[in-house]
């Protein structure tokens, strides 16, 4: 059998688990960790499988042919495959997509049915009912339309929300408008009520939503970020924040992870605080969904598709 090397840089709970789930699901391969394959063992292995590995633990393996991440999420990985021959290929799992369109569909009516205020008001012992808005008469918005951003769109469109996006490249969505380029951007952006954040983090959106675009959002508007924390100019949300351009923010990833105790993020009554719990990864279905790619590659010398290191997703 062949050998394979896991490489996890969580905690070792974490990294047992998923070693025992892994080796269930993947019966024809020899799963290793980094520190029980030999140097002359190490030119061997063709394939990883990996979760937050530091660059020198890949280094170790000169003669990879691909990385299989258990993330959808690769930004961290690009910078290492670079100029190397090795593929990087990101977690594709139908139920991840599922679970990420079940987030959004909860926190767009966690905005849309008031629960912000409603909590406050608990806090002040208020009794006031808030006008409440059909789905029909709000603009949400996503930001990307990858597998993520499509499971998203097709689950508030189910609901009759008007919904819209925006893409690197067309899409072919029934009955969901797609805007392209800067000015299809600034035509969206000025009509959305909600708008939701999946773009991976590139060189090319890193801070992309900074003050000029946020701005562009008509007066209380609200924000989901569900993608990447840098996507987001954090200090230009704020300021819109607080000056009530933006109403409310619900932010799960953050440029610096965990947020510090002191970070003044943690105590804005404007933003809703989620420890990146928008779509975690599903161990079992990973696994079934990583031996498939595996067994296609021994079998037909298929990889799958890889990602672009030069777009970065």
């Amino acid at each position: 059998m062949n050998n394979i090397v896991f490489i996890c840089g969580s905690e070792s709970a974490t990294k047992s688990q998923w070693l025992t789930i892994l080796k269930k699901e993947i019966v024809n391969e020899t799963i290793l960790l980094p520190e029980q394959i030999s140097e002359s063992q190490a030119k061997q292995v063709d394939i990883a499988i990996v979760a937050n590995p530091e660059p020198k633990d890949l280094a170790r393996f000169p003669n990879l042919v691909w990385i299989q991440s258990l993330w959808a999420g690769v930004e961290k990985l690009v910078s290492a495959v670079t100029d190397k021959p090795v593929k990087l290929v990101r977690l594709e799992d139908p139920q991840l997509a599922k679970t990420m369109a079940e987030s959004v569909l909860a926190w767009t009516f966690y905005l849309q049915r008031n629960m912000v205020e409603y909590a406050k008001q608990q806090t002040n012992k208020q009794w006031r009912q808030l006008p409440s808005i059909s789905c029909s008469e709000l603009q949400v918005s996503v930001l990307g339309a990858g597998a993520l951003g499509i499971a998203a769109l097709t689950v508030l469109k189910k609901l009759d929300y008007q919904v819209s996006c925006w893409s690197r490249t067309a899409k072919q969505l029934d009955g969901i408008k797609n805007y392209l380029g800067t000015a299809g951007l600034h035509t969206m952006l000025s009509k959305t009520d909600i708008l939701i954040n999946l773009l991976p983090l590139t060189p090319e959106t890193h801070h992309l939503l900074g003050k000029d675009l946020l701005s562009k959002l008509p007066r209380g508007a609200k924000l989901i970020n569900f993608s990447r924390g840098a996507v987001i100019d954090s200090k230009a949300l704020l300021n819109l924040l607080e000056n009530g351009h933006i109403a409310h923010a619900v932010l799960d990833v953050f440029e610096h992870e965990p947020l510090t105790p002191t970070n003044a993020i943690w105590t804005n009554p404007n933003i809703t605080v989620l420890p990146h719990i928008s779509a975690p990864t599903n161990m079992h279905s990973a696994a079934k969904v990583i031996a498939k790619n595996i067994t296609n590659y021994r079998e037909n010398n298929v990889i799958p598709g890889a990602v672009n290191v030069k777009q970065g997703y």
